[in-house]
């Protein structure tokens, strides 16, 4: 062999080998509700507003992630919601029609799931009210081991570009509500709880949640 092509050898030998040591990652793989509206959405001009049509990379998750929500106990800080039941948002019924959402009061307001035990969490997904195109504002996500959100907190999402609702500057950006929702990595934090946050939309004060997906692995 050529001593020059040695070094190649090797890389690719070290390359293989950091890869198969690698723990095993699959894409996430989310069921989406038929899109709701149609026609020509009214303009929405936010300053952190996400581009039209931006591509969103797969969520690459732990092949051993399950969905670990389903039927587990919400909570909220407006216990007697507008329209709707706090069940409705791990019930599995994403499609936004009337009847499967929950509507809370505005202002900044969560809503909180409980899984039971702490896990290690993969991705969290979440459907605001999706049959209208408007923008939810200072959207944040976190998780905790603490059910007050007090201590241990990780923050995977937040684009409250103002600090409007004083949970902490963040630099994600907004996006129009969709069927697709959106999914969020969470990179294996440890948590019992996720906790979600907002403050109204681009349509009225009223916060809406038609569900919640948390996927990971049981400890």
């Amino acid at each position: 062999m050529n001593s020059r092509h040695l070094p190649l050898l090797l890389s690719a030998l070290l390359g293989a080998t950091a890869f198969a040591g690698a723990p095993g990652k699959v894409p996430l793989a989310v069921e989406y509700p038929k899109p709701l509206f149609a026609g020509t959405p009214r303009p929405i001009s936010l300053s952190n507003l996400e581009p039209a049509g931006a591509k969103r990379p797969d969520i690459m998750v732990s092949a051993e992630s399950k969905l670990l929500s389903r039927g587990k106990k919400v909570t909220s800080s407006d216990s007697l919601p507008v329209i709707g039941e706090l069940s409705f948002i791990t019930d599995g019924d994403k499609t936004g029609i009337d009847g499967a959402y929950v509507e809370l009061g505005p202002n900044t307001q969560w809503v909180q799931v409980d899984l039971g035990a702490s896990a290690k969490i993969d991705a969290v997904a979440m459907w605001h009210f999706h049959s209208q195109a408007r923008v939810y504002h200072d959207v944040v996500v976190q998780i905790s081991d603490d059910p007050e959100f007090k201590k241990g907190v990780k923050t995977i999402f937040n684009n409250d570009d103002d600090n409007s609702s004083k949970l902490g500057k963040g630099s994600d950006k907004s996006y129009v509500e969709t069927n697709h929702g959106r999914v969020l990595p969470a990179d294996g934090a440890s948590g019992r709880y996720v906790r979600l946050y907002s403050n109204g939309n681009t349509s009225d004060e009223l916060n809406h949640y038609c569900e919640i997906e948390v996927f990971g692995v049981a400890k």
